[in-house]
């Protein structure tokens, strides 16, 4: 796992770890939503990469964030208020 790649996610990171943490989420579900092929673009690959949000090994692939993920998240909102 690599360090995050600023201390403070960006807005779409922020956007997307709510979107993932607002209700069950499966990977095709998370692909469609949040694919891109622009590089700068990328927030989906990067939460996976910055261990942010895993896939489940279910028959869904379910999506979810990891300790990190809802610790980033936590943090973006006291930062935000």
């Amino acid at each position: 796992m690599r360090e995050p790649t600023s201390p403070s996610p960006s807005l779409i990171m922020v956007q997307f770890l709510v979107w993932v943490a607002d209700r069950p989420r499966s990977y095709a579900q998370a692909m469609e939503a949040w694919r891109s092929t622009c590089p700068r673009l990328s927030v989906w690959e990067d939460a996976i990469i910055d261990g942010l949000v895993r896939i489940q090994n279910d028959p869904q692939r379910m999506v979810d964030l990891t300790e990190r993920g809802r610790a980033v998240l936590e943090t973006a909102k006291v930062q935000a208020s």
